[in-house]
């Protein structure tokens, strides 16, 4: 059974610093490979629609990035681990929201095309981290 866990959500003041983590288990047991799998990051602000944040293929380390995280969110996997990571820099209080990540079998490539990281390309999704910028 494939699981997407997200963990490195908290409280952090504006101008700050955080990491959230996504650990991806179960691809190999359920006849899948994350090579051929995409990590994308959403975010879901209170009272509005969930949004993109950026995506990075678990393969070869290629990204994409929705224009609201260019320069301050950095996508990074770590392969041995299973594990993807958005650092996010230069927080701003607009930044807070519930932050989910989810495996689909996309590439960062087809999603410049798109232009957009629609959630149906997603097939597995974890249950979200809550990020908090405040004072």
């Amino acid at each position: 059974q494939v699981q997407v866990v997200e963990s490195g959500g908290g409280l952090v003041q504006p101008g700050g610093s955080l990491r959230l983590s996504c650990e991806v288990s179960g691809f190999e047991e359920s006849g899948l490979s994350l090579d051929y799998y995409c990590i994308g990051w959403f975010r879901q602000a209170p009272g509005r629609e969930r949004e993109g944040v950026g995506c990075i293929d678990f393969k070869d380390g290629s990204t994409y990035y929705e224009d609201s995280a260019k320069g301050r969110f950095t996508l990074a996997r770590d392969v041995a681990k299973n594990t993807a990571y958005l650092q996010m820099d230069s927080l701003k209080p607009e930044d807070t929201a519930v932050y989910t990540c989810a495996a689909g079998s996309i590439s960062p490539a087809t999603l410049e095309a798109v232009g957009s990281m629609s959630p149906r390309f997603y097939d597995y999704w974890g249950q979200g981290t809550q990020v908090n910028v405040s004072f």
